[in-house]
């Protein structure tokens, strides 16, 4: 359907800006948690995230007027939808979710600049350092796929799994769900050295640790632990070019033993490249934030899968979202599988 543009709907569009880097810049400064157990005064507050009290003054009477916070004469308060959300005591907060696309949104902010080049902005950490950022990340990656897991591991019920190779597995909510699912089955999760860590606090929380070894290393670069009958690829591809993808699926085929199966969990294109709408502007998100990320149709998928060696590829799941999932088989050798 043709939309009807008129100036006050493109002025109105562009000026959605405004309300997130409100909300982003409140995450930064991680401003809901502050107000989590009483309502403060700005002088209160300023001193405690060392802020200027002027500028945080105007952010705080901007997201009153927003209705996330209340203005009251004891000082400025959060509700209790905010503090579920946005407070990092809550156990359903989303604040590193928030965190995440703060930096998404600077990196978004230097398009034009990344589309002259063809390089992405040169992004300064965020007020939180890079431990942060990276931290934040992670935990993004949790928060955003914690409501498809269950579901999505329920799709793949009828793959009989002995050992799983969760490849740039983050914390291991994937990891977790697999096992819970195949109580007989064990995992490797492969990420690099600074994610190891989160990993083993999550897996060591969810009484998993036992069942899982963690491997550090870069998947774009190194050999990939075997023994495998089951590799996971969840959120990965869209982070590399096409020829970046090839090698990964070759390394992946030659870590999987005869008759394995690879699993790719991702956004799946139309042809035309224009649908889904959130695959469209999650590529704009990858040429902001990589070097050489996109996002693929079924057809790039399946001809880059056989070039490593994969047979049998099927579009078992189509979402439009993340949530798509592509199926691929090692038979037994690459030369076998060719002929």
């Amino acid at each position: 359907m043709t939309t009807s543009w008129t100036q006050d709907r493109l002025l109105e569009l562009l000026r959605g800006f405004q309300p997130a880097c409100l909300v982003a810049a409140a995450a930064d400064l991680d401003l809901f948690s502050h107000l989590n157990q009483a309502p403060k005064r700005v002088s209160v507050l300023a001193q405690a995230i060392k802020a200027d009290p002027r500028g945080l003054r105007i952010l705080l009477d901007a997201l009153t007027a927003l209705n996330l916070i209340k203005k009251q004469e004891t000082g400025y308060s959060i509700t209790k939808p905010v503090k579920s959300l946005l407070s990092h005591q809550s156990d359903t907060s989303i604040l590193p979710g928030i965190q995440h696309l703060s930096n998404c949104l600077r990196s978004w902010s230097q398009l034009p600049h990344t589309i002259k080049t063809g390089q992405p902005y040169d992004r300064p950490p965020s007020i939180r350092g890079s431990h942060g950022d990276t931290e934040s990340f992670i935990q993004a990656m949790q928060i955003f796929t914690r409501d498809q897991v269950p579901q999505t591991v329920a799709r793949l019920q009828n793959l009989q799994i002995k050992h799983l190779l969760d490849i740039g597995g983050a914390s291991g909510n994937w990891t977790t769900a697999f096992l819970t699912a195949n109580p007989r089955a064990k995992a490797t999760l492969f990420d690099l050295p600074q994610v190891i860590p989160l990993a083993q606090k999550h897996l060591t929380e969810c009484h998993m640790i036992d069942r899982v070894q963690l491997v550090s290393g870069d998947y774009n670069i190194d050999a990939l632990p075997t023994t495998i009958d089951l590799a996971w690829l969840s959120a990965i591809t869209h982070q590399n070019s096409r020829s970046q993808n090839r090698a990964l699926f070759a390394r992946i085929f030659s870590s999987l033993e005869p008759h394995g199966t690879l699993i790719i969990r991702d956004i799946v294109m139309a042809s035309n490249r224009t649908f889904p709408v959130a695959g469209a502007l999650f590529a704009v998100n990858m040429l902001a934030c990589t070097e050489a990320g996109n996002t693929f149709t079924l057809e790039e998928y399946s001809e880059d899968l056989r070039a490593a060696g994969f047979c049998h590829i099927e579009l078992v799941f189509k979402d439009e979202g993340m949530n798509s999932l592509i199926q691929a088989k090692r038979l037994t050798s690459r030369f076998h599988t060719l002929s």
